[in-house]
């Protein structure tokens, strides 16, 4: 057997939640198949986007633009960020990736709550990064002992906001406090991929902090209410030092052509924006009627899914569903063994997942 990197025996690859096509393979189902499993738009993609794509799709033969810089110059119009302070990656998780292999040493201590978003835990195991979990307390970020567990090993402290799975944030006024106490020489990544399901004016946005604390980096994606998953589009704010490190570091054409410009189209399509949030507000509070009158505990989300807790091992519940032609998502990886991630469908998918599972329970 050739003799693996001594950290790769430990890692526990990412788990996607299963395409349709393989679950319709292996249960032989027949009909419509709903996945609610990976906090997709199940609105579908941006019709500007949509738009843009097929106008270009032609032009495929060509590199995509190195630097994406008609693409930052969008981002940088949009959200009034100078463009030397804006990256672009292929999807949010790969700046993940280039903000550990920039910065982290075998042994610096990276900070991050558990359960959070898992890609963290296997970047910190790749680069050899020690990594410092803090339970979550009532299914929130336990900020105070965070700031606790700074020492001068720590190199990164990551935040995502609201947290995968639970759906929970920190507030503005807590949020104020922890940054005053993360010290200048760490850097705090504030992963916010579901910001723009929030109009709750106590959410903090991380941009807002930028200017004061070159610390900082801000992640965001075209994944969720853009609907662009499947293009790997993400993008970042920060500090030109952070930035240019970042920048050293990625790989050559990283961000794909097509994704780049149905990103920059799907950045002015604010109808259906607009349309997602409202779907999504609507679906939450349908299925937090459904779920409190089937005796579900569930936790109040600030994303475009919600955690369903079935009070004993949820595996069983999945299963059930699944045969039925709706897919969720186990999250065993994250510690919580009789919980579903659910993400909210439309109003029909909603109604569905709701009869399968009064019928089941």
């Amino acid at each position: 057997m050739i003799e693996l990197r001594h950290f790769v025996n430990d890692i526990k690859p990412y788990k996607p939640g299963k395409p349709i096509e393989e679950v319709i393979k292996e249960l032989g189902l027949t009909g419509e198949v709903m996945k609610l499993a990976s906090n997709e738009n199940p609105l579908g993609a941006s019709p500007m986007a949509i738009k843009s794509m097929s106008e270009k799709i032609a032009d495929s033969h060509l590199y995509p633009d190195d630097n994406c810089y008609y693409l930052k110059q969008r981002l940088s119009e949009k959200f009034s960020i100078p463009m030397d302070n804006t990256i672009v990656g292929s999807g949010s998780v790969e700046l993940i990736e280039l903000i550990f292999k920039a910065y982290v040493n075998p042994g610096d201590q990276v900070i991050m709550s558990e359960p959070s978003f898992i890609m963290y835990r296997i970047a910190c195991q790749i680069f050899g990064g020690e990594r410092v979990a803090v339970p979550l307390k009532d299914q929130c970020h336990d900020i105070d002992t965070m700031i606790k567990a700074i020492n001068t090993k720590t190199k990164i402290i990551i935040v995502d906001n609201p947290i995968n799975p639970t759906g929970t944030i920190i507030e503005k006024a807590k949020m104020d406090h922890f940054i005053k106490a993360v010290p200048p020489s760490v850097i705090l990544v504030l992963d916010e991929a579901y910001c723009e399901y929030i109009e709750d004016r106590s959410y903090p946005r991380g941009m807002d902090y930028l200017k004061t604390h070159a610390n900082i980096i801000v992640l965001h994606t075209f994944s969720k209410i853009y609907g662009l998953a499947g293009l790997r589009v993400g993008y970042g704010f920060g500090s030109e030092e952070i930035i240019g490190a970042m920048m050293k570091v990625r790989l050559p054409f990283n961000v794909n052509r097509i994704g780049q410009i149905a990103a920059g189209a799907a950045l002015d399509d604010e109808q259906f924006v607009r349309l997602s949030l409202e779907n999504n507000d609507a679906g939450k509070a349908f299925l937090y009627g459904e779920f409190q009158r089937l005796g579900l505990s569930h936790t109040p989300s600030y994303g475009n899914f919600i955690l369903v807790d079935f009070k004993h091992d949820a595996k069983k519940i999945f299963e059930a569903v699944q045969r039925r032609g709706i897919i969720t998502r186990t999250v065993y990886e994250y510690g919580l063994p009789t919980s579903l991630r659910i993400t909210i469908g439309t109003r029909e998918q909603n109604e569905a997942l709701v009869r399968t599972l009064q019928a089941i329970i």
